[in-house]
C-alpha cells in the first residue's frame, strides 16, 4: 500500500485521519493557502483533508495533531494487541523516538507470539520462524525491529533517538504484518475459491 508521508504545505499525503491519499487545503492563523498555494513561513498551520475533512494541525513543520507522528497506518491485518502497541509508539514517535523503538519492539515480540511463537525469547522466536520457512526478507526485518529496540532501551551504536531512524521501524512492522499474515490471508481466500476438483488434483500431485 502506498504511503505518503505527512508535511506541512505537501500538496497531498497519506492522511492520518482517514488514511487516504488525499489534496490538502492549507491555512494559516492570518490567511488561506490553497493546495498550490506558495508556502509560508508561519509559525502555526492547518491542513484540511479534502477526503475527510478533517484537520491536521502543525507547529512550523512538526505536527502536532492528530498526535500520532507522521507515521504511515498499521496494515489492516495487524492484530489488536499489535496494534495498540504500534498506534502507542507512533503517538510519542515524535516526542521520543528511543521510546517508540522500544515500544515497536514489544510489538514485535507480541507479534511472534500471535504467530505461534512462545514469545518470551524475541530472538529465539525469530530463529524459530525461520526454522519454518521464514522469509529472508522478514527475517531481516524482524530483526532490525528487534535490534533496533534492544538499543533503545540499552544504547549502543544505533541512532535511536532520529525520528528518521526510528521511523523506518513502523514500515518495517507493516512490511511483517503484509508477509506473514495479510498475504498468505488472501493467497487463501483466492486459493479456496478454485474449484474442488482443482484443488484435489494439486493436493494428488504433492502428494498431500
Amino acid at each position: 500500500m502506498t504511503y505518503i508521508q505527512p508535511e506541512d504545505f505537501l500538496g497531498s499525503f497519506t492522511c492520518p485521519h482517514c488514511g487516504t491519499i488525499a489534496k490538502q487545503d492549507w491555512l494559516s492563523r492570518d490567511r488561506h493557502f490553497d493546495t498550490y498555494g506558495e508556502q509560508q513561513n508561519r509559525e502555526i498551520i492547518i491542513g484540511n483533508c479534502q477526503h475527510c475533512n478533517e484537520i491536521t494541525i502543525w507547529r512550523y513543520t512538526q505536527m502536532l495533531y492528530p498526535d500520532t507522528g507522521n507515521c504511515p497506518f498499521p496494515n489492516s491485518e495487524m492484530p489488536n494487541d499489535v496494534k495498540k502497541l504500534y498506534l502507542e509508539a507512533a503517538s510519542i514517535s515524535n516526542k521520543s523516538p528511543r521510546g517508540a523503538a522500544a515500544i515497536l519492539r514489544l510489538g514485535i515480540q507480541v507479534l511472534c507470539k500471535e504467530l505461534g511463537e512462545k514469545g518470551n525469547n524475541i530472538n529465539a522466536d525469530i530463529g524459530n520462524l525461520v526454522k519454518k520457512g521464514l522469509p529472508e526478507i522478514v527475517q531481516q526485518s524482524l530483526d532490525v525491529v528487534r535490534v533496533t529496540g534492544n538499543d533503545a532501551v540499552h544504547p549502543g551504536q544505533i541512532e535511536t533517538d532520529n525520528p528518521e531512524v526510528v521511523g523506518q521501524l513502523f514500515d518495517l512492522t507493516n512490511v511483517i504484518v503484509e508477509y506473514m499474515i495479510a498475504l498468505p490471508k488472501r493467497v487463501s481466500g483466492i486459493y479456496k475459491s478454485l474449484p474442488s476438483n482443482k484443488i484435489d488434483g494439486i493436493n494428488k500431485r504433492d502428494g498431500k
